[in-house]
């Protein structure tokens, strides 16, 4: 694997967490005796895998252009997220006035997974550039 550039690391290792996350968060449910397929689990696995996937291309892409401003457009990322996240599920989430833990853990848990990984991804990146820059 360390052929490869750090987009493709970074979407490999992306789809296989979310996907192993993703089964480790159903067995839980199941033997919760909750629903599998309820507080739009599947829609945020996705969405936040996809959204991940276009931050982090996109910071990999303009690397070199914007490497100044890597942590700016880090975080404009994240306000991306919550601008998803209040347009796609919030409303579902208190449609009946409160976040349940289980509507919370099905947005947290894929989220949190996707940015640790482009935390450490975008680390990675930074480092490469400065180690890239002082030859």
């Amino acid at each position: 694997m360390s052929k490869l550039n750090l987009l493709t690391k970074f979407i490999l290792l992306l789809i296989v967490l979310l996907t192993i996350s993703f089964g480790a968060h159903l067995f839980v449910m199941s033997a919760k005796g909750l629903p599998l397929f309820e507080n739009l689990i599947v829609r945020s696995y996705v969405v936040n895998g996809i959204l991940a996937v276009i931050i982090y291309g996109l910071l990999y892409r303009f690397r070199e252009k914007f490497k100044n401003q890597i942590g700016f457009l880090f975080m404009g990322g994240s306000f991306i997220k919550f601008i998803f996240f209040f347009l796609l599920f919030y409303p579902t989430y208190k449609s009946d006035g409160e976040m349940s833990s289980p509507e919370f853990a099905a947005f947290f848990v894929p989220y949190a997974i996707a940015l640790f990984l482009e935390t450490y991804f975008t680390s990675k990146m930074l480092k490469s550039l400065e180690e890239s820059n002082k030859k």
